[in-house]
């Protein structure tokens, strides 16, 4: 049973200058004892949260408000500074669908890659890769390094091994939309089809429309005063 429980969550994110950066600077700090505070951002301010199964949580507020901040805690990027978070469940983050492809590796590769990182056997990566390969229609395409990809090829790529596998818990920073328009027909598909079979969904987004057609509730973040 999937769970997400925040109970006072705060995070906030340090800011270093190019001098806080430096190694002589750092050297000379912990040689001296000087504790002087590093300037932070307070990103996230007592967030208190529960969402079990069933739950569609849309994230709304403007720019800077800590949505995205919010969803990379629930994905483990970032811990809480003060309070807890407990999550209970697998999770998918669609936040950045490129994320940890290599650029030099082939298609294959990169599909390989994403789904040993993901967990899966052997058996289960041959199974996908003629899945991914019929969804994408990337062809021969897939044999070469990804470098070679337009945005678009890159993008299908992405999306695919992204949702190939199920999990209990989704992360979206915005809706996905991938491709031209025939294609995006069959992305459209396959992104409800994976979210139907999720336990969460937490979406991030400006659209009142996208988060009244896929959510149930709503939590609104607003800049911090």
């Amino acid at each position: 049973m999937a769970h997400i429980k925040l109970d006072q969550a705060s995070v906030e994110i340090p800011i270093y200058s190019n001098h806080n950066r430096s190694i002589k600077n750092s050297f000379l700090k912990k040689l001296t004892n000087d504790k002087s505070q590093v300037q932070s951002v307070t990103a996230l301010h007592n967030i208190n949260l529960e969402l079990k199964d069933g739950d569609r949580l849309g994230v709304m507020g403007p720019n800077g408000a800590g949505k995205s901040t919010l969803l990379r805690t629930l994905a483990g990027v970032y811990l809480p500074t003060s309070g807890t978070i407990k999550v209970k469940g697998s999770i998918a983050s669609l936040i950045d669908i490129s994320l940890g492809m290599d650029a030099e590796a082939t298609g294959y590769e990169n599909i390989r890659m994403r789904a040993i990182m993901m967990g899966m056997k052997l058996k289960q990566i041959k199974l996908i890769e003629d899945e991914i390969a019929d969804f994408t229609e990337l062809g021969k395409f897939l044999e070469l390094p990804i470098r070679t990809y337009s945005t678009g090829m890159h993008m299908r790529l992405g999306f695919a091994v992204s949702t190939t596998v199920p999990a209990d818990i989704i992360l979206m920073d915005e809706w996905l939309s991938v491709g031209d328009s025939d294609f995006l027909i069959k992305a459209e598909k396959r992104l409800h089809d994976y979210i139907q079979k999720s336990s969460i969904l937490v979406l991030a987004s400006h659209s009142e429309d996208l988060i009244s057609k896929l959510t149930n509730q709503t939590l609104r973040l607003e800049h911090q005063t």
